[in-house]
């Protein structure tokens, strides 16, 4: 082959891997409100019949403080915390600078009133709404393992 060729496929190699530096990353199960960043919303597999599930995320890059005051999913019939701060309605604290988890090692979103199972490996839209940082359209994920 000419050397032309080899160097026109190099030319295209260093040309994909610079256009590959210089897109976005693509980011997981991340969200962003205008004042902090959503981890990884996510539940543990339900069996038939169950009624509830745990919900657990992080909130961190916290800019201003915020509440989570709603959250809506197709899943369920509504949402309420649970745990440490267990209330029947949505509304949770997000300080300003720290890092916050709702786990079921502490204060928690529960959906309650499920429609169906909810099986491993499945994902479902979810809104998120936030007193401050406005709607958040996000992904609720369906694990096996715990992550938070």
């Amino acid at each position: 082959m000419p050397p032309s060729i080899h160097r026109r496929a190099a030319l295209r190699a260093g040309l994909a891997f610079g256009a590959a530096l210089a897109l976005p990353q693509a980011r997981a199960c991340e969200y962003f409100a205008d004042n902090l960043r959503i981890t990884h919303p996510w539940c543990t597999a339900t069996r038939p019949g169950a009624r509830s599930v745990i919900v657990s995320m992080m909130f961190d890059q916290v800019t201003r403080p915020d509440r989570l005051v709603g959250a809506t999913t197709m899943v369920a019939e509504g949402a309420e915390i649970g745990g440490q701060l267990a209330r029947p309605e949505v509304d949770f604290a997000i300080p300003e600078g720290a890092e916050t988890h709702l786990s079921e090692h502490g204060s928690f979103l529960r959906l309650v009133g499920l429609k169906f199972p909810l099986e491993v490996a499945r994902t479902y839209p979810m809104v998120l709404t936030f007193e401050h940082g406005g709607v958040v359209q996000a992904t609720l994920n369906v694990d096996l393992q715990r992550f938070l």
